[in-house]
C-alpha cells in the first residue's frame, strides 16, 4: 500500500515522550477561534459588506462558508488530529506529498513574517493612546493649525490630509521619507522597539508550547468579544449611527450576481486554511475528539463575529460621517486605513477618547497574537517533529524557539523601515494568495486522490468524513474557481499589477484533475 495513506501514527523517536495534548477541550476550541479570528474580520469583512450590497453580501458568504469554508477545515482539522504529526511528518505516509507540508512552512513563514508588523503598529498606537490628549486628535496642540483651517495637504497631489492620516504615514510609517523599494531608508528605531516587543511576547507565551499558549487564550481570545460587545452598545447610543448601520446592511439586490469572488475570498482566507496553523493544533487533540463538532462550532464562530464586528465598526464611523457632515461613504475604509486611519479619528471624537482608544488597540493587539499563535504552532510542530530530540531536553526546545523569534525579528527590521510599507504589501500579496491555493488543492489530492473518498469513509478512524462524501463533486470546482477568483480580488487591490488566471482555466483545471482521478481510482483501489 504505498500509495495509501495510513492516519495511524507510526513509531518515531517523538514517542519516547509522549506527545503533549491540550489541557481540555476549550483550550483547543478558543486557540483555534483565536486563531480564526483575526484583524480581518474587523478591518476587511464590515467593508467588504458594505462595498457588495450590505445584506444580499451574506447569501453567497454562506453559501461559499457551507461549499467550501467547512469541508476543507474539517479536512484540515481531521488530517492532523488522526495523524497526530505536525505539516510536514503527517505525509510520512506519503513520502510523495512531502512537500505539502514544506509548502505550509514556507507560507507560515512569510506570514509570520510580516503579520508581527501589524502587531507592532498596533503596540505604538497603543502606547500613544495613553496621551492626552491623542496624539492624531484635533485637540493636540501639534493638529490645532491643521483642524483649526483645514488645509492640510499633499503639496504634490494637492489633497487635504486629516491628522490621523499625518499621524499614520509620517510619524509611524514614515513612507513619506521613502524613495520605494529599492531604497526603503532607515530604520525606524520606535517601531523597531515595539516589533521587538512583539516578539518576546510571542516567545514567552509559546515557551512552553501548547501548556502554555494554551492558558493564554482563555484571555485573548474573549477579550476581543468583550470589547466588541461595549462597543456596539456605545456606539448604539450615538448620533448618526443608525445611518452607519444602514450602510452597512441596507440590501442592494442587483449586486447579487457579482459579489461571489469577495465572499470566497473572505471565506477561504479568513478560515487560515493551509498555512498549516489548523492542522499543527489539531494534531494535539486526543484521537477520538469530536472534529466534526469543532468544525461547526469554530467556522459558525468566526463568520458570526465578522457579522457582529461590522456593527462595532460602522455605528462609530455613522456617528463621525454625521458630525462631519458627510457621507457614511467617505470615512469607510478596509485593511490598515480603517484600524489605523478611520476608525482612530472617529475614536477621537468621542468624550473618553483614551479610554476607547486604548480598548480598541488592546482588541487589535489580542486578535494579532491569537493568529500569531497558530501560525508559529504551525512552523514549531513542523520542526520539532522532524527533528524529534529538540523535544527530549526543554532548554534545546527553548533555545529553537528563542532563535526562531530572533531571525524572524532581525527579518522583520526591513518591514519597518521608511519604505517597510511597500515591502510589507508585497510580501502580502504574493506570498500567500496563489500559493495557498496551490497548497490547499495538493491537500484535496492527497486525501481524496491518492488515500480515496471510499477508503477514508469506510475507514474506522476516519468515519466521520462520511459526511463530507456528499460535497466532494460540487466542492472541488467550488473550490478551484473560488480560489482563482480570491487570488484575483486579493491581488487586484495590491500596490502593483499582478498576473491572474482566467475563469476558463479553473474550469478545465478541475475536469483534468476529475479524469484523472476516475482513471486513476481502480490502479490505486488495486494498492491498497
Amino acid at each position: 500500500p504505498l500509495l495509501c495513506l495510513n492516519f495511524l501514527p507510526a513509531p518515531t523517536p517523538t514517542q519516547i515522550i509522549p506527545r503533549e495534548q491540550w489541557g481540555g477541550k476549550y483550550e483547543f476550541l478558543l486557540s483555534c477561534i483565536g486563531y480564526c479570528v483575526g484583524l480581518g474580520n474587523v478591518w476587511r469583512f464590515p467593508y467588504l459588506c458594505y462595498r457588495n450590497g450590505g445584506g444580499v453580501f451574506l447569501i453567497p458568504y454562506f453559501i461559499m462558508l457551507f461549499f467550501t469554508g467547512v469541508p476543507l477545515f474539517l479536512m484540515e482539522l481531521s488530517l492532523g488530529q488522526y495523524g497526530a504529526a505536525g505539516p510536514i511528518t503527517v505525509w510520512k505516509c506519503c513520502p510523495l506529498l512531502k512537500g505539502i507540508g514544506i509548502g505550509m512552512l514556507c507560507v507560515s513563514t512569510l506570514v509570520c513574517l510580516y503579520y508581527n508588523v501589524i502587531i507592532a503598529w498596533t503596540f505604538y498606537y497603543l502606547g500613544s493612546s495613553f496621551q492626552s490628549p491623542l496624539p492624531w486628535s484635533c485637540d493636540a496642540i501639534a493638529n490645532a493649525g491643521l483642524c483649526g483651517n483645514g488645509t492640510t495637504g499633499n503639496s504634490s497631489t494637492g489633497k487635504l490630509l486629516s491628522p490621523t492620516e499625518i499621524f499614520w504615514n509620517e510619524r509611524v510609517l514614515g513612507v513619506v521619507h521613502s524613495e520605494g523599494l529599492h531604497n526603503p531608508g532607515p530604520v525606524r528605531w520606535p517601531l523597531a522597539l515595539c516589533l521587538l516587543a512583539a516578539w518576546i511576547v510571542i516567545f514567552l507565551c509559546m515557551l512552553k508550547g501548547i501548556r502554555s499558549s494554551g492558558k493564554v487564550v482563555y484571555v485573548t481570545a474573549t477579550f476581543p468579544y468583550f470589547v466588541l460587545v461595549v462597543l456596539v452598545i456605545r456606539g448604539a447610543t450615538l448620533e448618526g449611527s443608525l445611518q452607519g448601520i444602514a450602510f452597512y446592511l441596507t440590501p442592494d439586490w442587483g449586486r447579487l450576481a457579482n459579489v461571489w469572488n469577495d465572499a470566497a475570498s473572505q471565506i477561504f482566507y479568513s478560515l487560515g486554511i493551509g498555512v498549516g496553523g489548523l492542522l499543527s493544533m489539531a494534531s494535539y487533540n486526543k484521537f477520538d475528539n469530536n472534529v466534526i463538532r469543532d468544525t461547526l462550532i469554530i467556522t459558525t464562530g468566526n463568520c458570526s463575529t465578522s457579522f457582529f464586528a461590522g456593527f462595532a465598526i460602522f455605528s462609530i464611523l455613522g456617528h463621525m460621517a454625521w458630525k462631519k457632515g458627510v457621507p457614511v461613504a467617505e470615512v469607510a475604509d478596509t485593511g490598515p486605513g480603517l484600524a489605523f486611519v478611520a476608525y482612530p479619528e472617529a475614536l477621537a471624537l468621542l468624550p473618553g477618547s483614551m479610554f476607547w482608544s486604548i480598548m480598541f488597540f488592546l482588541m487589535l493587539f489580542m486578535l494579532g497574537i491569537d493568529t500569531l499563535f497558530g501560525n508559529m504552532e504551525g512552523i514549531t510542530t513542523a520542526v520539532l517533529d522532524e527533528f524529534p530530540h529538540l523535544r527530549l531536553n526543554p532548554l534545546h526546545k527553548a533555545m529553537f524557539l528563542g532563535a526562531l523569534c530572533f531571525c524572524f525579528y532581525l527579518m522583520g527590521l526591513l518591514l519597518v523601515t521608511d519604505g517597510g510599507i511597500y515591502w510589507f504589501t508585497l510580501i502580502d500579496s504574493f506570498s500567500t494568495s496563489f500559493g495557498l491555493i496551490i497548497i490547499t488543492l495538493f491537500m484535496c489530492i492527497g486525501i481524496s486522490f491518492f488515500y480515496g473518498s471510499p477508503s477514508h469513509t469506510l475507514h474506522p478512524h476516519m468515519k466521520p468524513l462520511s459526511i463530507t462524501s456528499f460535497l466532494d463533486p460540487p466542492c472541488g470546482e467550488v473550490y478551484i474557481k473560488s480560489s482563482v477568483y480570491s487570488t484575483n480580488t486579493k491581488m487586484s487591490n495590491s500596490f502593483f499589477a499582478m498576473p491572474c488566471c482566467p475563469d476558463d482555466l479553473a474550469c478545465s483545471l478541475y475536469a483534468f484533475l476529475m479524469n484523472c482521478s476516475f482513471r486513476s481510482q481502480p490502479v490505486l483501489s488495486g494498492h491498497s
